[in-house]
């Protein structure tokens, strides 16, 4: 489990562990829905564009000491009536799947969007990821709608299945 495990803000020094994360997730899941892998530049202006519009981005370190997994939080919609409302992101590294680092992060998420005012989280989750659908449901997110075929990635269609948390 995550026990001793330790939840903190994201920092540029962990940059390197989150692109290896997410270059993970584009190139061999549907959870990231991109074809290209990034880079440290790309990475480093999206945690600064996080950071610079006051959204959080956590990291999981495990009890390894190395970066287990991260989460962020960042707009729904850009209109003014969606500023209660976010979109939460959370990712965690293949080789602590499944030891709880996601269920302590989502935690971290859930509790930094409260502490920011909002009202509703939504996730957006690949159909066909049955264990994250299952991993929200466990923390109370119930299938908000979903946009069949609104995705395309290893040559078939992905439906986005948005779920979402009234807090």
């Amino acid at each position: 489990m995550a026990d001793g495990a330790a939840v903190r803000a994201a920092t540029e020094s962990d940059l390197p562990a989150i692109l290896e994360i997410v270059n993970d997730a584009i190139l061999n899941t549907t959870a990231w829905y991109d074809y290209e892998p990034w880079d440290l530049a790309q990475l480093a202006a999206w945690l600064r564009g996080k950071s610079d519009a006051g959204w959080p981005v956590l990291v999981a370190i495990g009890r390894d000491g190395g970066l287990a997994g991260f989460g962020s939080l960042g707009h729904f919609r850009a209109r003014a009536a969606y500023h209660k409302t976010a979109e939460h992101s959370v990712y965690v590294a293949a080789s602590h799947r499944g030891l709880g680092y996601g269920r302590l992060l989502l935690g971290a998420i859930i509790d930094a969007a409260r502490g920011l005012g909002l009202h509703t989280l939504i996730g957006g989750v690949d159909s066909e990821n049955a264990a994250s659908l299952a991993f929200h449901r466990a923390l109370g997110f119930e299938e908000a709608g979903r946009m069949r075929e609104a995705g395309w990635k290893f040559e078939r269609w992905l439906t986005l299945v948005f779920m979402q948390k009234m807090l």
